[in-house]
């Protein structure tokens, strides 16, 4: 038996959590999982997971071994990826990050469409709102929207979008269309807790400077699909990104607000790590978004 197997089984096993769950993703025995990182560990001369009927962890010396041999078997998979890139044959899995604003937003088609496109590439995704380190959690890309922390990563902007002021025909006919930005400290705002702005919202001010305005409302929310739904409801003004507004916007369910005063926004990324040979699968991968966000644009419904 191979040192690169009882890696890949090794890794499997952290990546699931235990060894039944990687037996069950996988498709092989618990025993041959347990048999494998058994033999990885003799051939090392070092534990490197902690086993209990309870409990499951990684040793120092285990987590350390992950790392880097995540690293290897990613490399080990790229120049793989590369020969078959060259007969025409791109297949694999891509394990995705990706906020569940992205999924759960109409731009979240992005990823069935990819699927139907290339069957052949399992598409791995695991929604999540923070930032995940791509290295040590073994992930391939990951999407992240407007925020980039982390220069050890390549990027790539798939789209811009912008944020708009929204609110429902009906709240605007109850309380007025706004005139100016300070005129929402003064109506029912919808917060989102998970934005960027929270209760402090910018605009342009009229000698181009930036300006803050301090609002309030019934609803704080950490999701901007709930606070989109909310603002639908008429239960105050909202603040929304574009990919998420564009439907109700379109069919007249919101209105846009004060848009002559709103900032630019951000962008969506695909970022990955620093490898000596990109995965073909994770090129096509990426190339089919950019593609996808040129045909739709962020600030229409899909």
């Amino acid at each position: 038996m191979d040192t690169l197997t009882r890696m890949r089984a090794f890794i499997d096993v952290v990546e699931a959590e235990g060894f039944s769950a990687a037996a069950r993703k996988i498709g092989r025995s618990k025993a041959l999982l347990s048999k494998y990182v058994r033999e990885l560990e003799d051939e090392l001369g070092a534990l490197l997971l902690n086993r209990t009927t309870r409990q499951f962890s990684l040793t120092e010396a285990g987590h350390t071994y992950y790392r880097r041999a995540s690293e290897i078997i990613r490399e080990v998979d790229s120049l793989a990826d590369a020969v078959r890139e060259s007969s025409g044959d791109v297949r694999g899995r891509v394990k995705l990050s990706a906020p569940r604003t992205f999924a759960d937003a109409p731009i979240g088609r992005s990823l069935i469409d990819f699927a139907k496109a290339h069957p052949d590439i399992v598409l791995e995704i695991h929604l999540d709102d923070r930032f995940v380190d791509l290295v040590e959690e073994g992930f391939d890309l990951a999407i992240r929207i407007s925020r980039l922390e982390n220069s050890s990563l390549i990027a790539r902007r798939l789209a811009p979008f912008g944020i708009r002021v929204c609110a429902s025909p009906e709240l605007i006919e109850k309380f007025g269309m706004p005139k100016k930005p300070a005129d929402l400290a003064n109506v029912p705002c919808i917060i989102d807790t998970n934005g960027r702005y929270m209760s402090n919202w910018p605009f342009s001010g009229e000698t181009g400077d930036i300006m803050t305005v301090s609002v309030s409302g019934p609803m704080e929310v950490n999701s901007p699909m709930a606070a989109r739904a909310a603002a639908v409801a008429g239960l105050g003004f909202a603040i929304l990104p574009d990919f998420i507004a564009a439907p109700d916007l379109d069919s007249g369910k919101l209105v846009p607000v004060l848009d002559d005063r709103r900032l630019g926004g951000g962008g969506i990324f695909a970022v990955y790590p620093h490898r000596r040979y990109l995965p073909a699968k994770i090129r096509v991968f990426v190339d089919f978004l950019v593609q996808w966000f040129k045909t739709n644009p962020c600030d229409h419904a899909v």
